[in-house]
């Protein structure tokens, strides 16, 4: 792959689709908990593709890798310490608060594990001192609004205050406080804080870990209230982050999105398994960036994709018509039909089919024309 460099000095896209300079590209990492380990094999794979990102921008602990590169920590670096972590680097109970305060309690861990990794990651100043620009995306929990550090107005804070608390998911870590702010967990009201991003590039490649889609949990209502509730988050996370993609109006996006669903939240025992699945999924996502920056604006990387629907299986509940009103329809007999049965997708669309609750709608890659005709070449 050619190397895209992107110097901070760059001229902004011509909206034709023609760059008369190098873009300015910004990466957004997306929150997941443990499954954003992928995205140190995605900084991995953008590193060896040789771009340069003008801005970095994450939340929760996309907010932190986010930094980390910020701060001028390499992929290798943050390799290593990946392989060494260990549950006693992030989750300590919080023993004396949890018998004390009892429901008055501000978290189930201690905040001394998470602010040492910040410190551990994160280079010490405050916005205005990175050399590279960085997004945090927080949110203020006495205010009830979302904040993003790093942007004008919100620069003269602490860099690893305003990492703490954008990791700081609620009921599991303290909230942390970051100038005159109390704020918690940004994926409290955006996980993948591309809008922002957006702002000041020509072009975004974004990394989303653990909320493309939400898989079957049998069970889970067995396994504790922490379970339980990251459950509910994972399922309002996906529907908010759905809704910006969907209705996306920024510059090209070169959307990523590893295949970690069905990896647990806290899940230590796949780290180089994430790893790797960052870096493979971008490495493959990186050879569609020179189509995202070649056009106005869209989601990528775009590809023909199959409407299906299970006749029999259809209940006729119009959840898919609803949620998908220029795609799909009921018939006479209130079966749900697609409209039209081939449409090119980005990795963004296709999320009607996850409404159907009896899941009898599928959405699959075809091939293209193109794909089909080296294909029966080959086997010729």
């Amino acid at each position: 792959m050619s190397p895209v460099k992107a110097p901070v000095d760059s001229t902004p896209m011509d909206r034709t689709g023609i760059h008369q300079a190098l873009p300015r590209i910004g990466v957004v990492l997306g929150g997941g908990a443990l499954k954003g380990m992928a995205h140190i094999g995605a900084l991995r794979a953008i590193r060896e593709a040789g771009i340069t990102p003008h801005l970095f921008a994450g939340t929760s602990i996309g907010a932190m890798i986010a930094a980390a590169a910020a701060s001028g920590v390499t992929p290798d670096v943050l390799r290593e310490r990946a392989l060494a972590f260990k549950r006693k680097d992030l989750f300590r109970i919080n023993h004396v608060g949890m018998i004390m305060d009892r429901m008055l309690s501000r978290s189930i861990y201690l905040e001394g594990p998470l602010r040492a990794l910040c410190d551990e990651l994160v280079a010490e100043g405050t916005f205005d001192d990175l050399k590279t620009k960085l997004l945090v995306a927080a949110v203020d929990l006495e205010r009830g609004t979302p904040v993003v550090f790093g942007r004008p107005g919100f620069r003269q804070v602490k860099v690893r205050d305003a990492v703490y608390a954008s990791c700081a998911l609620p009921g599991f870590f303290p909230p942390g406080v970051v100038g005159d702010r109390v704020c918690i967990d940004g994926g409290t009201m955006d996980n993948l804080p591309v809008e922002v991003a957006g702002l000041d590039v020509d072009a975004l490649i974004a990394v989303d870990v653990g909320i493309a889609n939400v898989p079957l949990a049998a069970g889970v209502a067995e396994q504790g209230f922490a379970t339980i509730f990251m459950r509910a988050a994972t399922m309002m996370m996906h529907e908010m982050q759905q809704a910006t993609l969907e209705t996306w109006k920024g510059p090209p996006m070169l959307l990523v999105r590893p295949p970690v669903s069905h990896i647990g939240w806290f899940s230590f025992r796949h780290i180089e398994k994430l790893l790797e699945l960052g870096y493979t999924a971008t490495r493959e996502a990186l050879g569609h960036l020179l189509n995202a920056l070649s056009a106005p604006g869209g989601i990528y990387p775009r590809r023909l994709m199959r409407i299906e629907v299970d006749r029999p299986a259809c209940t006729g509940c119009g959840l898919c018509a609803a949620h998908a009103p220029n795609l799909m329809a009921l018939d006479e007999e209130q079966k749900a039909y697609p409209m039209l049965p081939v449409h090119e997708f980005s990795p963004a669309d296709g999320g009607f089919a996850g409404c159907c609750p009896v899941s009898a709608i599928s959405v699959a890659p075809i091939e293209t024309w193109d794909e089909a005709g080296a294909r029966l070449a080959q086997s010729a």
